[in-house]
């Protein structure tokens, strides 16, 4: 019921009317974890992006984005839904189930590692999903190929170690559930400008990526 209701309102969105007549179309949400990590990092990251979406896709997004707890029935409210950190990730059984059911009843979750949460976030979902392992998508997924191309897969914004920018995906069922940047620091480059000092043409890489995995979430729901 709930699969069918949200897919409701996206194709009332897609074609330019509200359900309510509500003054947004929908909201995303960070997703708070427990373990001591700082799912909090990069404040300004999801209301840069959310601002770029609805300039440059014409999208309805809530200018302001919410807090949501892995755990929490209102997951189910957000078709999008963001992770981020540089530390220790927790999810207890009932909430790698909850996790589950989200993500297999049509949500969607970005991880973006922000150095440090790779060895974590990894275990966590492996609670999540036991019997599935991250891929690496290769360029030609849609994911890459929304309103803007990205041939060579997802932007380099920050070196850390050097290694090169990977996008690796949950896939359940012949869906991609969740999306996973690494080695990439995509929410840095959302970031004010100040935050971090990238050149412009850096920032605007990142908003165009996640212009992208939002585009990608919310239309292949």
């Amino acid at each position: 019921m709930w699969k069918k209701t949200y897919l409701l309102t996206f194709l009332l969105f897609i074609g330019g009317t509200s359900l309510l007549q509500a003054q947004y179309s929908f909201k995303i949400a960070k997703l708070k974890y427990n373990g001591g990590g700082d799912w909090y990092a990069n404040k300004t990251a999801l209301p840069n992006l959310i601002d770029y979406c609805n300039n440059q896709l014409g999208m309805n997004v809530n200018p302001e984005d919410e807090v949501v707890e892995v755990g929490s029935g209102e997951i189910f409210t957000y078709p999008y839904v963001y992770m981020t950190g540089h530390g220790n990730v927790v999810f207890s059984d009932d909430e790698a189930e909850n996790l589950r059911n989200y993500l297999i009843s049509g949500g969607f979750l970005h991880i973006d590692d922000n150095y440090g949460l790779d060895k974590f976030v990894r275990l966590e979902m492996k609670k999540v999903f036991p019997n599935l392992e991250f891929v690496e998508l290769p360029f030609t997924h849609p994911i890459y190929h929304q309103k803007f191309d990205f041939t060579n897969g997802l932007p380099k914004i920050h070196e850390h170690d050097g290694k090169r920018p990977q996008g690796l995906g949950i896939i359940y069922e012949g869906r991609l559930v969740c999306f996973y940047s690494y080695e990439c620091d995509l929410g840095n480059g959302w970031e004010d400008q100040e935050i971090h000092n990238d050149p412009e043409e850096v920032r605007i890489n990142a908003l165009r990526m996640g212009a992208n995995i939002m585009a990608f979430a919310c239309l292949s729901y």
